[in-house]
């Protein structure tokens, strides 16, 4: 259990926070941080001048956890080069989500398969940008996926931006990491899963002609390349999204989407209750 820690320090000034990857921040993606994870969280900012329900609720939960927390003036976070931090006055420190090892997401595949269910697991191949990776995060949580595979190298970091772009999922959904994606893949084919690769070749199978009724494991590849070769390699079937207008690809986090929510509406016709 963690000790407590000192409640409230009123700094009453501009506090500058270093963006890094322990970063959460917005009123919500904080909330729902805190609210599923409060012995992950080290500390709170919230400024003085932010009211209403959830800053309350943040309160409350950092007094009845121990959680430090400081009320300021102002927050400026530093260091992102890329676009300003819209951290709604509130931002949090802490590690928003859990890193598990494979054995256990292979334990508690085959564990499913032997009682009768059908796992579901979305596989990441090297997603670097955390938008996406927040977006693919959030709309497998609404599909009905909540495990997520992903790469230890070349994978964004599950910091504020993916958590923001999550939309409060990341808290929800069980992720693991594996150092060789290929190796893992096989693994979960031994174990009885079918893989099936997201890409955009014309001689790939339609997404709507393929059938989801079994242990699957759905990759979605990195934003430029796609699933890299010895991945791909290891795909029991190649799907592609049938489109109509002159593009030949979707946003990574679009594909994901589209792929998930069939997946979810074949489960909903075979189990209508």
């Amino acid at each position: 259990m963690k000790a407590a820690k000192k409640g409230s320090d009123s700094l009453g000034r501009e506090v500058r926070i270093k963006m890094s990857d322990d970063l959460v921040w917005g009123v919500h993606p904080v909330l729902e941080f805190v609210q599923q994870n409060p012995d992950r969280v080290n500390e709170l900012i919230i400024q003085k001048d932010r009211r209403g329900k959830p800053i309350t609720q943040l309160l409350d939960l950092a007094k009845s956890h121990g959680i430090r927390y400081a009320m300021v003036d102002r927050i400026r976070v530093t260091g992102n080069k890329e676009e300003p931090v819209r951290h709604q006055g509130v931002v949090a420190r802490g590690t928003a989500v859990e890193i598990r090892p494979l054995t256990q997401l292979l334990e508690r595949f085959k564990h499913d398969i032997e009682q009768g269910m059908l796992p579901r697991i979305l596989v990441c191949d090297s997603i670097q940008d955390p938008h996406n990776l927040g977006a693919i995060i959030r709309s497998s949580h609404a599909a009905g996926v909540n495990r997520i595979l992903l790469t230890r190298d070349r994978s964004a970091p599950l910091g504020g931006t993916a958590a923001k772009a999550a939309a409060g999922a990341l808290s929800l959904v069980e992720v693991y990491q594996a150092k060789n994606l290929a190796d893992a893949l096989k693994e979960l084919k031994e174990a009885g899963g079918w893989v099936f690769g997201a890409v955009k070749d014309d001689d790939a199978q339609s997404l709507y002609q393929t059938d989801f009724q079994i242990p699957a494991c759905i990759v979605v590849g990195n934003e430029g390349q796609g699933i890299r070769p010895l991945v791909r390699k290891q795909c029991d079937i190649l799907l592609s999204i049938p489109m109509a207008g002159t593009l030949d690809s979707l946003n990574s986090s679009v594909a994901a989407a589209v792929i998930l929510f069939e997946m979810h509406r074949q489960t909903l016709i075979e189990n209508p209750s």
